[in-house]
């Protein structure tokens, strides 16, 4: 039972903290070891990310990966996991966030580091869905979706997935 609280306790922590604060996974591995799950590393992009058991990864479409997508894990039919890599014509983070305060969907948007990688976080309020964003060298942006949030399950370990982005060198 203690565990369990600790584990709880850690998960506020962490998503009450966002981005005002850098997030490592460092601070959050010992937490997510409590929970079965896993490092995919996407060749594509030399970057890995801790994706829980509880999210089955998914044959993407030919049309999926020409939309970007280099990953998707399902928890159920509604709520997963995303991962695209797109080609903004070298736009830079701060570039990507103004695009992203024109759209009235985007909330909640906040710059900050993850594994002292430049991010950029947001929710799609409408499709409750938590983003973040990084640039690349190649002039790509890799975003990582999480939602639906309300989903409870997926909730739970969102924190730790975003905090596991890191490069896989």
């Amino acid at each position: 039972m203690k565990k369990l609280v600790v584990l709880i306790l850690a998960l506020c922590m962490l998503c009450s903290a966002a981005f005002a604060a850098e997030l490592n996974w460092s601070d959050a591995e010992e937490n997510a070891s409590q929970i079965a799950g896993e490092f995919k590393t996407f060749d594509e992009i030399s970057v890995k990310i801790w994706i829980p058991d509880t999210l089955q990864a998914l044959e993407l479409s030919d049309e999926d990966r020409e939309n970007g997508y280099i990953g998707y894990f399902a928890a159920d039919e509604e709520n997963g996991v995303a991962v695209q890599y797109v080609n903004m014509n070298g736009m830079s983070l701060e570039e990507y966030a103004a695009e992203l305060k024109e759209d009235a969907e985007v909330s909640e948007l906040e710059t900050g580091t993850v594994n002292g990688l430049p991010a950029l976080s947001y929710m799609l309020k409408e499709k409750d869905v938590a983003c973040v964003a990084f640039t690349t060298e190649m002039g790509y942006i890799l975003e990582v979706a999480c939602g639906k949030m309300s989903a409870e399950s997926l909730a739970a370990v969102v924190p730790f997935i975003i905090s596991s982005i890191q490069s896989a060198k």
